[in-house]
C-alpha cells in the first residue's frame, strides 16, 4: 500500500467517526426534547369532568341487543 492511501484511509474513517458521533449526540438532544414536549403535553390535559345535572341511573347499562 502507498503511504499516502493510508494516510487517506486513516483520514476517512476518522471524519466518519466523528460524524458518527455528532449524528448520535444530535438524535439523543432530539429525544430529550421530545421527551420534555410529551411530558408537557400529558400535563396539560384536563381530567374529564364528571356530567352534572343527569339522573344517577343514566350509564349504568349497556343495551347490547339493539
Amino acid at each position: 500500500m502507498d503511504v499516502l492511501a493510508i494516510a487517506k484511509l486513516s483520514t476517512t474513517m476518522a471524519e466518519t467517526g466523528n460524524k458518527q458521533e455528532v449524528a448520535v449526540t444530535m438524535l439523543k438532544k432530539q429525544q430529550d426534547m421530545q421527551r420534555s414536549h410529551a411530558a408537557q403535553l400529558l400535563e396539560g390535559i384536563q381530567p374529564p369532568q364528571p356530567a352534572q345535572n343527569l339522573p344517577a341511573h343514566l350509564g349504568n347499562t349497556i343495551n347490547t341487543t339493539a
